[in-house]
């Protein structure tokens, strides 16, 4: 039985407007992790990550520069978070 690992993480900074969403997609799902993504009210962009622990901490350090535009504040990471059934990972809409 394999181990997995799942995180909750929030991104502060200029990640709005900037594609943050589609690239953590993207990143995601090539590391083969499962979660969401969306952005919140305040500015900052939430995922949660589960897989791989490898997978899930390459995800989390990814996540402190992001993708180009983005200008990454901080990165809030804690175990645990809800991850939704299905085994893909998805952008939440608002």
């Amino acid at each position: 039985m394999s181990e997995t690992r799942t995180i909750s993480v929030i991104v502060t900074g200029r990640v709005q407007g900037v594609s943050y969403r589609a690239w953590t997609q993207s990143e995601a799902r090539a590391r083969g992790l499962a979660g969401t993504v969306r952005n919140r009210d305040d500015g900052s962009v939430e995922a949660v990550f589960s897989g791989a622990p490898e997978a899930v901490a390459e995800m989390e350090a990814l996540c402190r520069s992001g993708p180009p535009g983005a200008r990454v504040a901080d990165v809030t990471a804690r175990d645990g978070g809800d991850v939704p059934t299905g085994g893909a990972f998805r952008i939440l809409r608002d």
